[in-house]
């Protein structure tokens, strides 16, 4: 079923779980309506971008349409004017029959023009747009005059859903589907003895200087070594508390890496961390596919009780979970991990809970199941 996926940025690397549904989604019988584009396309899809130049008559027409969206749906966002007929033109001539909008952001865009196309219009709730955003009073608005628009919505945890749902904002097909992960290709390998790894974004929602410090506590001076993947604002501070608390020879820092070598990591892995928060805006984790993908292979996850993650992460089975900002408690985890003779058990564990909750084959089934139903009879 042809289906348009629409997202902010294309193509994001970072944004794995995107892509997969592009690629994938109905065996790739799909399109792709976007904010911006970086010029980069190796799925190799028919592309509509949004922001590109706007005719004379939609710059004049700008300011208008923006109070009039904004006082009629609670956002400034919607296509207007000529680029609005030539993103109708786009989704009629490739035979759109199901909007999937990646993030509710981008659903607030497309919500409208799918019901006056009669298309079916569905999104996907993943972190920000549902924790932060909602700190707007006007975001919380927009998003209650979409949801009967919507012929239905996806989140990658109940913990999102519960959150919106705090917010009045809420729809009666919903549906928990987490991003998954490839299991077939994220398996575990030998793995080394006393390795840690972090990956994501070093922001403050991931809280590294955390991980970091409680890492240093638990295992200077022990056979054991931590490695971070990822970029981004915090990382020169993180490098210099490594130094500061002695543990430069222990600690790796790789910067942003490709995928595949993300995966090679997590396979020789035995232990994950993340110490995620919530921010200081709000903003919080739906459910890091990066615990999925280390989940699959095999590494036991050190994590906190935050967002969708203990949905994913059981307590003393396949991980150990701590309060957010607990950095004690978060250093005698690992602590705990490096005396536990034996570590296979929780190895398996975690191997288990991939396979049984976050096969992505098998959720994107669930997720093409119910946007066949919107199109059936």
């Amino acid at each position: 079923m042809k289906t348009a996926i629409v997202t902010s940025d294309y193509f994001v690397m970072g944004e794995t779980f995107i892509n997969r549904h592009i690629e994938h989604m109905f065996d790739g019988d799909t399109v792709v309506v976007c904010g911006r584009h970086n010029g980069q396309d190796p799925l190799h899809k028919p592309l509509f971008i949004r922001r590109s130049q706007l005719s004379v008559k939609d710059r004049l027409l700008a300011p208008f349409a923006a109070l009039w969206g904004a006082a009629r749906h609670g956002t400034s966002r919607l296509p207007y004017g000529d680029n609005r007929q030539a993103l109708i033109r786009f989704l009629k001539v490739h035979q759109v029959q199901v909007i999937l909008a990646e993030f509710g952001t981008q659903a607030l865009v497309m919500a409208k023009l799918g019901n006056d196309l009669g298309i079916p219009v569905y999104t996907y709730w993943r972190g920000t747009d549902a924790s932060a955003a909602l700190t707007s009073a006007q975001r919380v608005r927009s998003y209650r005059l979409m949801m009967p628009r919507l012929t239905g919505m996806f989140s990658v945890s109940q913990f999102l859903l519960d959150n919106l749902a705090k917010h009045g904002i809420h729809h009666d097909n919903a549906h928990v589907v987490p991003s998954g992960v490839n299991v077939r290709l994220f398996q575990p390998a030998q793995k080394t003895p006393g390795s840690f790894l972090a990956v994501g974004r070093m922001v403050e929602k991931k809280a590294p200087q955390v991980t970091l410090r409680a890492f240093a506590k638990a295992a200077q001076a022990r056979d054991a070594h931590l490695t971070f993947i990822g970029d981004g604002p915090l990382l020169d501070s993180c490098k210099a508390l490594a130094d500061r608390f002695g543990v430069a020879d222990q600690v790796t820092f790789t910067g942003a890496l490709p995928h595949d070598d993300v995966r090679r990591h997590l396979e020789r892995t035995e232990v994950f961390l993340q110490h995620s928060i919530t921010a200081r805006n709000g903003n919080t984790e739906g459910l890091p596919t990066a615990i999925q993908e280390a989940l699959a292979c095999g590494c036991i996850t050190i994590s906190t009780r935050h967002a969708g993650i203990p949905e994913a992460v059981e307590d003393g089975v396949n991980g150990l979970l701590v309060d957010e900002w607990n950095e004690a408690g978060f250093a005698d985890c690992i602590a705990q991990v490096l005396n536990m003779p034996d570590r296979s058990a929780m190895t398996r564990a975690a191997r288990a809970t991939a396979e049984a909750k976050f096969d992505n084959a098998q959720l994107l089934k669930k997720v093409e199941a119910e946007l066949n139903r919107s199109t059936a009879g």
